[in-house]
C-alpha cells in the first residue's frame, strides 16, 4: 500500500506510527480478549485509558487542576450552541470577535438563546487579518473567538486583553500545536479531528468557577452534568478517546513537549509560506503577522488553473488540496500529523507545476 499524504483541514492525516499501533490494537487491547471498540465504557480496562489519556492532556498542555476536562460528542460545532447555554446569564450577553466561517455560525447560535455583540470584525479586510487592540467590556458574560481560522488561514498570536470577562475559544485547528497558557481561558474547546486525533471526539475544558447547575437544560447539554458524570451520562465516543491518547503518547514520544512540537510546526509553515512569498505564481493573502501555521490556503489568478493544479497534485499523491468552496483556490493544512517530508513534496509539486506553467 503507498500512503497518501493527505492535506485535509479534517479528518486529517494521523501520525504512521498511531495508525500502525492502532492496527496493532485492533483487535486486542492488552489482553483484553477484545478491541476498543467493544468494550464497554465502564469497564476497569476502558476507564484506565480514558484516565491516562487525560493525565497526557494535562500534562502536555499544563492545565490548571481548577479546570474540567470532558470528552464529549457533536463536534465543535454543537459548543456554538453549548457554551451559551451554560455561559450565558439571564439578560446578560455575550461579545464575540469576528473572524470569518465559523464565528459567523458561533454568532447566529448565541442569538437564539440570549443577547450577543460583535466587538470587532475582520470582515472589512474579507478576513485575512486579525482585529487587533479589541475592547472587552467588562459587563459581559463572557468574550469568544476563533483562535485558528482553518478556511482563511488566520491565527492569533496575541489574545486579547479581556480583565475579569472569561474567554472562550475554538481552538480546534491549533489545539496540541503549540504551548498555551490554558489559565488565561474561561473555557477551550475544539474538534479532535484536526490535530487531536479521529472525527466523533470533542474536548471541552473549563474553568471550575464557570460549571453552574442549570436545571432548566437538557441534560446531554449541561457543562453541570457532564463533570459529575465525567463524562459518562451516555456512552462515550470510546475508540476516539483511545486515539486521542494514543496521539499524546505520540507527542510525548517524539518531541517531549510542545515546545519542540512547536518549533517543528514552525519549520513545516515557514518552508511552505516562503516558497509561496517567492512564488510568481501561487500567493497567500493573509497578513503576515496573522498567518495560521496549521492551515495554509493559497491560489493563481485563475481557477481552472487552480483546479489543473489540484489534479496534477492528486496524481502525485498529494491529495485534499482544494480550498474551502466559500474561498476556492487551493488549502494545505500540515498538522500535526503532517511530517516535514509531507510539505517537502507539497513544496517540490507547486514548483515544478509553476515552472512548467512558466514554459507553456
Amino acid at each position: 500500500m503507498t500512503r497518501v499524504l493527505n492535506f485535509s483541514a479534517g479528518p486529517s492525516q494521523l501520525p504512521l506510527t498511531v495508525v500502525q499501533k492502532a492496527a496493532a490494537q485492533l483487535l486486542e487491547y492488552g489482553t483484553s480478549g477484545q478491541s476498543v471498540m467493544e468494550m464497554s465504557h465502564r469497564s476497569s480496562t476502558f476507564l484506565e485509558i480514558v484516565r491516562e489519556t487525560e493525565r497526557r492532556l494535562r500534562s502536555l498542555l499544563q492545565i490548571p487542576q481548577n479546570y474540567r476536562v470532558l470528552f464529549l460528542q457533536g463536534g465543535a460545532s454543537l459548543q456554538f450552541s453549548m457554551v451559551p447555554m451554560n455561559l450565558l446569564k439571564p439578560k446578560g450577553k455575550a461579545g464575540i470577535i469576528h473572524t470569518g466561517t465559523w464565528t459567523k455560525k458561533a454568532i447566529e447560535e448565541c442569538r437564539k438563546f440570549g443577547e450577543c455583540v460583535v466587538l470587532a470584525s475582520g470582515e472589512a479586510d474579507h478576513f485575512h487579518s486579525i482585529p487587533k487592540d479589541v475592547i472587552v467590556p467588562q459587563d459581559l458574560d463572557y468574550v469568544y473567538l476563533c483562535e485558528n481560522n482553518t478556511i482563511i488561514g488566520t491565527k492569533y498570536k496575541t489574545l486579547p486583553e479581556c480583565g475579569h470577562v472569561p474567554l472562550v475559544a475554538d481552538c480546534s485547528s491549533c489545539i496540541l500545536s503549540e504551548p498555551m497558557d490554558v489559565s488565561r481561558y474561561g473555557l477551550i474547546f475544539a474538534g479532535a479531528q484536526k490535530n487531536m486525533g479521529i472525527a466523533g471526539l470533542t474536548v471541552v475544558i473549563v474553568r471550575d468557577d464557570l460549571i453552574e447547575e442549570r436545571p432548566e437544560l437538557p441534560s446531554m447539554m449541561s457543562y453541570a452534568v457532564q463533570v459529575k458524570h465525567e463524562s459518562m451520562f451516555n456512552t462515550p465516543p470510546t475508540f476516539a478517546i483511545y486515539m486521542l491518547g494514543l496521539v499524546l503518547e505520540w507527542i510525548e514520544t517524539e518531541f517531549q513537549d510542545l515546545k519542540a512540537l512547536q518549533s517543528y510546526n514552525q519549520r513545516k509553515a515557514a518552508l511552505l509560506y516562503d516558497y509561496l512569498d517567492s512564488s510568481a505564481l501561487f500567493k497567500n493573502e493573509v497578513k503576515k503577522e496573522d498567518r495560521s501555521m496549521m492551515n495554509v490556503p493559497f491560489m493563481t489568478d485563475d481557477p481552472q488553473l487552480d483546479a489543473k493544479f489540484i489534479a496534477y497534485a492528486q496524481a502525485e499523491g498529494l491529495v485534499n488540496l482544494k480550498g474551502h468552496r466559500s474561498v476556492g483556490g487551493m488549502r494545505a493544512s500540515i498538522y500535526n500529523g503532517m511530517p516535514m517530508e509531507g510539505v517537502e513534496k507539497l513544496v517540490e509539486v507547486m514548483k515544478r507545476f509553476e515552472e512548467a506553467q512558466a514554459i507553456c
